[in-house]
């Protein structure tokens, strides 16, 4: 039998099409703009660029850290419009590149309405420039939207586009004026999800109405003292987790980071809530005793380190077992037997849920 070559799916399913925009006219506008804001890019206002740390800080950053801080996770654009129609450009700083993640997920923005999911940018993934319609209706009602960036690529430009004579607004305030800091691995940074929307502190930001950043550094959040000095520069946090146990290599660097970074951020913050979670457990700890070992080794100098403080009169600090995240089945929600899939960022995010909103009480 000859073989037979599959069409491209576009041709098969009409669906699947990248979606352009039409060539109809449109306002452009830029999320740097009032009256609309960026939330999760804490030095966006002074730098004017899209990323998650300042481009000189006073403690030399990693160089690893400095490259990943590049990549947008956690970020978000918030605004409200009328208009029927919505689209948007991106100058993306790389292609797409991952082989465990989707496009959608390291490179594409999602759109929601107020906090119903809408739609996720159709692009051809070769390319580090795109333009994509988010939705086109007959709806003008004054509509509240979020466009969360990508997680594990750069922007270099982004603009919004609106009908040319629909009304644009500020969102809604957050409930609070505190920020909830998420510091940690690939994991907090949003590896291996979907789409953006999916990253666990998205979820979070979704039901919990308040500003979270994501500072989760693939590979290389460890805990450097420089990098708690740099976070302890952002004002107005409600709570900072750390989240970084995957990124150390050994029980030794926990003992010798994990109380110094704490130090750091008591310093001037004395009595913000810190969460201090140990790793999820991985599928190689089938195969591997030393595996487990550290992993347990690791979450019981992090657990003491809380107990110490907490006898020491801080009242603010807790530590979270990592293994009680995912569940029981935890390495079906996973893309490679590390980084979950959207299943499991929604399960990390049930199970952070409840402890967030009671440390932020």
């Amino acid at each position: 039998m000859a073989d037979q070559k599959m069409k491209n799916v576009e041709q098969l399913d009409p669906n699947m099409k990248l979606q352009g925009t039409n060539d109809q006219e449109w306002q452009w506008i830029s999320p740097q703009q009032n009256p609309m804001q960026i939330s999760g890019l804490p030095w966006i206002v002074e730098e004017k660029i899209y990323r998650r740390l300042p481009q000189n800080p006073q403690w030399p950053l990693p160089p690893a850290v400095d490259s990943l801080a590049n990549c947008t996770a956690g970020a978000q654009i918030r605004f409200a419009t009328n208009s029927r129609r919505l689209s948007i450009r991106v100058v993306l700083a790389a292609p797409a590149s991952m082989y465990h993640m989707p496009s959608t997920g390291q490179c594409g923005f999602d759109c929601y309405i107020g906090t119903r999911y809408f739609s996720t940018t159709r692009y051809d993934h070769k390319q580090t420039e795109y333009e994509a319609l988010l939705f086109e209706s007959d709806n003008t009602d004054l509509k509240n939207i979020t466009l969360n960036f990508p997680l594990y690529q750069g922007v270099k430009e982004v603009l919004i586009g609106i009908e040319p004579n629909a009304q644009l607004s500020a969102p809604p305030q957050y409930e609070d004026g505190g920020k909830v800091i998420f510091y940690g691995t690939s994991i907090t940074q949003g590896g291996c999800a979907a789409r953006p929307g999916m990253a666990f502190t998205n979820i979070l930001s979704r039901r919990i109405n308040r500003e979270f950043i994501n500072l989760g550094f693939s590979g290389n959040g460890k805990g450097e003292p420089e990098l708690a000095h740099i976070i302890n520069e952002i004002p107005d946090v409600a709570c900072y987790v750390l989240d970084y146990d995957a990124n150390v290599a050994s029980v030794e660097a926990m003992q010798q980071t994990l109380p110094e970074f704490i130090r750091i951020l008591r310093k001037d913050h004395p009595s913000t809530p810190i969460l201090v979670i140990s790793r999820v457990p991985t599928a190689s700890e089938f195969y591997d005793n030393a595996a487990v070992e550290k992993r347990l080794g690791k979450a019981k100098v992090q657990r003491d380190a809380v107990a110490l403080l907490q006898s020491q009169g801080d009242e603010n600090i807790s530590f979270l077992d990592g293994a009680e995240l995912l569940g029981d089945d935890y390495l079906e929600s996973t893309v490679d037997g590390s980084h979950p899939t959207d299943l499991g960022f929604w399960l990390i995010a049930n199970s952070l849920e409840p402890i967030i909103k009671k440390l932020l009480e």
